[in-house]
């Protein structure tokens, strides 16, 4: 059982920064894959960016290559993902997520959700 709670969401302006945080329980964080979706109002929930037990890949969606980058710490069982040249289209809630194995880009691979953090940026 893995336990996932996010951080770090907030308002921003176009163009700002933001570093999410999503922080794990349990023992064994280096033996998941983490994942990081979001869901804007009236929208599917959707992939952002994973990265690999070790750390040593990562996956991003192409609206965020560039912009986005997810690392991971396995030392605090902590994953982040840093946000830069924000736009009003990335305001949404960010999930993280957990699954065992390798990394996937699809929401019903991960078996453990956070309850997510709003970001939300303004024009």
């Amino acid at each position: 059982q893995v336990q996932l709670v996010e951080s770090g969401g907030g308002l921003v302006q176009a163009g700002g920064s933001l570093r999410l945080s999503c922080a794990a329980s349990g023992r064994t964080f280096s033996s998941y894959a983490m994942g990081w979706f979001r869901q804007a109002p009236g929208k599917e929930r959707e992939f952002v960016a994973a990265i690999s037990k070790s750390g040593g890949s990562t996956y991003y969606t192409d609206s965020v290559k560039g912009r986005f980058t997810i690392s991971r710490d396995n030392a605090k069982n902590t994953v982040f993902l840093q946000m830069n040249s924000l736009k009003p289209e990335d305001t949404a809630v960010y999930y993280c997520a957990a699954k065992p194995g390798s990394s996937a880009y699809f929401r019903s691979a991960y078996n453990y959700w956070g309850q997510g953090t709003q970001v939300t940026v303004s024009s």
